[in-house]
């Protein structure tokens, strides 16, 4: 199975248990950014205990592996969880959707866009530039994360909401690399 065959079964199970999404990470800065390859796709799930069995039953083994308790842990611990094709290795990274004012607010604005044939809830630019330069403070300044960041805000500029992405990266503390890829810009 390939990653956007996944990535349409993932979504399609999603929508069955009426659990809401969010597609972001690489993926996505792929498509708002620089194409690249990722061996992974992140998706931010506000998923309830209850939606735990049948998500794990809708991905048996032999040809995945994910279990039940994998996904009750990362909702005690507001952790992640993931989905692994055993066929092809490529993995799905399912982030808990948590309380926490920036991640709701990015939940809020994601965006239903037409992906590789697919309807798929994504990440606002914006907060895909955020959460790369999010990544990027916490990884020590990986510079992979900052340069998809970086192509997100080339690519988007003429359509991005500048006081969104300087506010909350204020709030975030990553103003400081947001001014970098700012000052590297070449805007298109």
């Amino acid at each position: 199975m390939s990653q956007q065959e996944l990535l349409k079964k993932v979504v399609d199970v999603l929508r069955d248990l009426g659990i809401d999404y969010m597609v972001s990470g690489s993926l996505v800065s792929s498509l708002q950014g620089e194409p690249r390859s990722t061996h992974d796709v992140d998706i931010v799930v506000a998923i309830h205990h209850s939606s735990a069995k049948p998500l794990a039953a809708a991905f048996p083994p032999p040809d995945y592996y994910l279990t039940e308790e994998s996904i009750l842990n990362a909702l005690r611990t507001n952790g992640l969880f993931n989905l692994i094709d055993v066929n092809s290795g490529d993995k799905v990274d399912f982030w808990m959707l948590t309380d926490q004012p920036f991640d709701l607010s990015r939940f809020r604005r994601k965006r239903i866009e037409d992906v590789l044939g697919m309807q798929l809830a994504v990440s606002a630019p914006e907060d895909t530039i955020l959460m790369k330069l999010h990544w990027a403070e916490k990884s020590g300044g990986s510079d992979r994360h900052i340069i998809d960041a970086l192509r997100v805000y080339e690519v988007q500029y003429g359509l991005l909401d500048l006081e969104y992405l300087r506010d909350w990266a204020r709030t975030l503390g990553v103003s400081s690399l947001l001014d970098r890829i700012e000052e590297q810009a070449e805007r298109l």
